[in-house]
């Protein structure tokens, strides 16, 4: 049986009193909510922190809000939460794709996107889907709050710039008219990690062409999670077969897989390929639904 080193506990009362308490504790604190990431690191002694600072109170970092152009949600909101609202997926299809395969109802209902994101595993979903969605992520520290963009969050595997007397607070989602996305994964078994994993936002334009594209793959070694030759040779075009495949072969080529016990190197491209192709097709596919529902 593993068992975490020895470490200090405190629950904090407020969001205030949550910085508090890490500014007196040090880097050797950390911030726990679900605790699926960080629990199982510390029975490995991968993570020995001295003090864990439980932010499960804070029930004010629990929001999804509807604000204007954005949609709001707080860090701590559990990943059903954001499975079962009409809100998100109303706005971002890609969400619920991608929820419905994290891991089993266990995590799913404890679990939060904060520690998600935060956890920065290269595997994981969500941060595709937050790269794709071009999300925007708030973080407080004792000097106020900041604003980073999605691709300024992770600086590497398992690291992120959110310092150690910081906690994320919030995750922004832009709402854009004529847009719609998707989430495609292959696993090898309910619930795992991803073998290979793809993800698309599409805006489309008054003449049906691709105004905007946001393409993301996960667990196949690209850089950043975005397939950038990919978005560029489809946006301002019209949606195709031909196109979608070849935003897929340039994916393929692009991404850098490791060969594991879930795939070879050829058969992780080839699901890049794939995938991409699968999600555009079917970004696109609810653009035009919602349009022939509004009309």
């Amino acid at each position: 049986m593993q068992i975490p080193a020895a470490f200090e506990y405190a629950r904090a009362e407020s969001l205030d009193h949550a910085l508090q308490l890490l500014a007196e504790h040090g880097e050797e604190s950390r911030v726990i909510a679900g605790g699926h990431s960080l629990l199982p690191m510390m029975k490995l002694r991968i993570a020995s922190p001295e003090w864990l600072i439980d932010i499960n109170d804070l029930s004010e970092l629990e929001h999804i809000t509807e604000d204007g152009d954005w949609l709001r949600v707080g860090a701590l909101a559990r990943h059903v939460s954001l499975l079962e609202s009409d809100v998100v997926v109303g706005h971002f299809p890609i969400v619920r794709d991608a929820e419905k395969t994290i891991a089993d109802p266990l995590v799913r209902n404890r679990g939060t996107i904060g520690g998600s994101l935060c956890q920065a595993d290269p595997a994981e979903d969500l941060s595709t889907v937050c790269h794709v969605l071009r999300a925007e992520l708030v973080i407080r520290g004792p000097n106020g709050e900041r604003t980073v963009p999605m691709k300024e969050l992770h600086r590497g595997p398992y690291e992120t710039s959110v310092e150690p007397n910081e906690i994320l607070t919030e995750i922004r989602w832009p709402i854009r008219a004529r847009s719609s996305s998707a989430y495609t994964k292959v696993e090898r078994r309910v619930g795992d990690w991803a073998t290979a994993a793809a993800g698309a936002s599409v805006t489309l334009g008054a003449q049906g062409q691709i105004e905007d594209v946001a393409i993301g793959l996960t667990a196949v070694g690209l850089d950043g999670s975005t397939a950038t030759r990919s978005q560029d040779a489809v946006r301002g075009q019209q949606p195709s077969e031909d196109l979608y495949a070849e935003a897929g072969r340039l994916a393929a080529e692009d991404c850098n897989p490791m060969g594991d016990q879930r795939g070879t190197e050829a058969y992780k491209r080839h699901l890049a390929d794939e995938l991409t192709r699968r999600v555009l097709r079917t970004a696109v596919g609810r653009v035009m639904s919602n349009a022939g529902s509004r009309g």
